[in-house]
This record gives C-alpha cells, sequence and structure tokens, in this order.
C-alpha cells in the first residue's frame, strides 16, 4: 500500500512544483511540508495540527483530503503495537476437558460396535454355553431299526433292544476327536473313524446286528460331537465263519475300487480339508449340503458364477442336469475332474473320506447316491 508522504511528494513533482512554490501558495512553512512528506509526525505541536496541514496540502495537489486520510490512519494503526493481552490467545479453561470427555465418549462408542456387532461377543459367548450344556448333558438314543442320523456327544448312549429277552443293550460314547469311541458290553471299546461303516456284534455270536456309519467328526475339539448314522444290519448268516469272512468283505470294500458306486481321488494315511469347484455350464437347480451344515439350493445358468465348496469331511451335491456343470475336486495340491452324467440326467453324488479297516488309510472318494 502506498503511503501518504510518498502519494504527496510524487503527486508534487508530477506537477512541478517546489517546496518553496507550495509553501508560497498554502502559506504551510517548509517545514511542516517536509514533515508530511516524510511522514514525520513529530515536527507537528499536535497530530490535529499535522491533520489540517496533511488535508489542505492534500487537497491543494488536487487529491482527495478524506484519502490521504485513510491512508495516513492506516499507517497509524499498523504501527501501534499490538496489545499484549490480543497475541496471547487465551485457550477457554473447559475446552481441554471437553476434548478428553469427547475422545473417551467416541472410543467407548467404538468398543461398543466391535464388542456387538463386529465380534459379536455375547453371541458367541451364548452359543458357546449352550454347546458346552449340550456336551455336558447325557441323551439316550432308543434304536428303532430305521436308519436314523444323531450328533453325539461324550456321555451319549445308544440303546439297542436285546434280540433275546427283555431290556437294551446300551453303547456309550466315549471319545469324539478325530474318531468316535464307543464302550460296548461284549467287544470292548470300538473305534470308528471318519468314513468308516462299522457293523458291530452285540450279542457274541459273530453275526453283525446293526452297523455305525461316521459321517462327520471334529479333529481339533472334543465339543464338536460326531455325527452317527445308525442302520440295522441285513447279515443274517447263521455260520459264524461266514458271518465273519463277510463282515471283513464289507469293511474292506467301503472305499475303493471294489464298490462300483465309488471312485478314490487320493489315498493317504490321514484326512484333510478338500475343495469342490462347480462350474456351471449350463441351466440346473443345485443343491449342495457341506459337511453337516444346512443344505443350500439355486438356480443356476451359464452366467452365474463358479461355487468354491470347502469342506473337512464331506460333500453332497443334487443336479437337476449333471451335464450343465463341471466339477473339479482339489486335494492336498492335486486337482481332479469329475465324470459327469447324459444330458438332463438327474444325479446326487458325494465327496468324502472313508475309512478302511484292512490297510488303515483314507481315501477320498466320489459316490453315486441312488
Amino acid at each position: 500500500m502506498e503511503s501518504y508522504g510518498e502519494l504527496l511528494r510524487k503527486v508534487r513533482e508530477e506537477q512541478e512544483l517546489s517546496i518553496e512554490d507550495v509553501e508560497a501558495k498554502t502559506s504551510i512553512t517548509r517545514h511542516y511540508i517536509e514533515g508530511l512528506e516524510n511522514e514525520e509526525n513529530g515536527a507537528f505541536p499536535g497530530e490535529p495540527y499535522m491533520i489540517g496541514f496533511l488535508k489542505n496540502y492534500a487537497e491543494f495537489l488536487g487529491l482527495k483530503g478524506d484519502d490521504v486520510l485513510k491512508l495516513y490512519h492506516a499507517k497509524k494503526i499498523q504501527e501501534s503495537p499490538v496489545p499484549v493481552e490480543l497475541l496471547q490467545k487465551k485457550k477457554p479453561k473447559f475446552l481441554v476437558p471437553l476434548i478428553i470427555i469427547l475422545l473417551l465418549l467416541v472410543l467407548a462408542g467404538v468398543g461398543v460396535y466391535l464388542y456387538f456387532f463386529v465380534f459379536k461377543v455375547p453371541q458367541k459367548r451364548i452359543e458357546t454355553q449352550k454347546m458346552l450344556a449340550e456336551t455336558k448333558k447325557t441323551h439316550q438314543y432308543q434304536f428303532s431299526g430305521e436308519t436314523e442320523t444323531h450328533r453325539m456327544y461324550v456321555g451319549d448312549q445308544i440303546l439297542i433292544p436285546a434280540n433275546e429277552g427283555e431290556g437294551n443293550i446300551v453303547l456309550t460314547v466315549k471319545g469324539t476327536l478325530g474318531c468316535l469311541t464307543l464302550e460296548t458290553p461284549s467287544d470292548g471299546d470300538q473305534r470308528v473313524e471318519l468314513g468308516e461303516e462299522r457293523p458291530l456284534d452285540l450279542d457274541g455270536d459273530s453275526v453283525s446286528d446293526v452297523i455305525l456309519y461316521l459321517s462327520d467328526v471334529d479333529m481339533v475339539d472334543e465339543n464338536r460331537g460326531a455325527q452317527v448314522r445308525m442302520l440295522l444290519s441285513l447279515n443274517t448268516d447263521p455260520n459264524p465263519a461266514d458271518a465273519q469272512a463277510d463282515s471283513e468283505t464289507e469293511q474292506t470294500t467301503v472305499v475303493g475300487t471294489a464298490n462300483a458306486n465309488q471312485t478314490v481321488i487320493i489315498d493317504d494315511n490321514r484326512p484333510y480339508p478338500f475343495t469342490l469347484t462347480v462350474t456351471f455350464r449350463g441351466e440346473c437347480l443345485f443343491r449342495y449340503r457341506v459337511d453337516s451344515n444346512d443344505k443350500i439350493e439355486n438356480h443356476y445358468t451359464a452366467s452365474s458364477s463358479s461355487l468354491s465348496l470347502n469342506a473337512q469331511n464331506g460333500i453332497r451335491i443334487w443336479c437337476s442336469n449333471i451335464n450343465s456343470v463341471r466339477l473339479q475336486v482339489t486335494a492336498g495340491g492335486k486337482t481332479e475332474d469329475l465324470g459327469i452324467g447324459p444330458d438332463g440326467h438327474v444325479q446326487v453324488e458325494d465327496i468324502k473320506w472313508v475309512y478302511s479297516n484292512s490297510d488303515g488309510r483314507y481315501r477320498l472318494v466320489v459316490e453315486d447316491v441312488n
């Protein structure tokens, strides 16, 4: 911003006027004229004199006196020292506590959100308590002779009617970690592996009375129990030696190509998780169940996204048109394409781990289900 003194000198020189000319025509002495142009306020006896001379001098040069006075006041404000109390901006006393309170409220809100909605601690706690209560509760299942499936926990009992006389033969669950361990009255503890169908002789006549099939068991947490299917044995051979031979044959043909309905994908000394990838090539109704979870059913077309199903024990699939899907199983770093049926053919298949008593190995198989 141009100062008032520089403005006065500039305009005077542009009009080719000397200080003597101004002095002669305005009656303002040279001392005051130089004081105005040099902005030396001390040259005047008081500010009122200085303002009066400044206005007269400006109007003499053809300037607006009020505009020049504005320049003077602007410079005066700039030169005036700022009061210390204005330089020291005081913070309100309540500001810091308010910030702390707001911060604590925000943190509390975030904590509540994470607790209830992200980690769902209360819901999981209730579910855990229910599961623990369920596992500690002893159940008794009366076998009716019809095929039935139950999730069983340590301490549960299976009551099977005795062939002769009254009462029941009691099988007690002793373990559900990695396999099913049963306490039987005739043969002591019986160990049923994942995917194994175990015929049981309950009355000691060397003839199997009931068959147990272990379809699901947790390898880490015993509290999750075991999914057990019970069915009546059809073995009624009166010859004990033949019955024993048939029982052994049944156990060894649970897996491998000996069973015409099964195709072996993986042969290993332990079961492990596997993945079934389903790619849709046409329109179909497709339903699946992973391990012991609920069934899921949807209608798919060729434009549908593929499915990737991860299982620990087994997967059952239903397809209204098996030729419309491509099935791939990945396990142990190996991927296999599953064979498909003709166009329009309805097909149900189990992809599951089964256990062979003959060699103590596990096999991941594909089994056609009638």
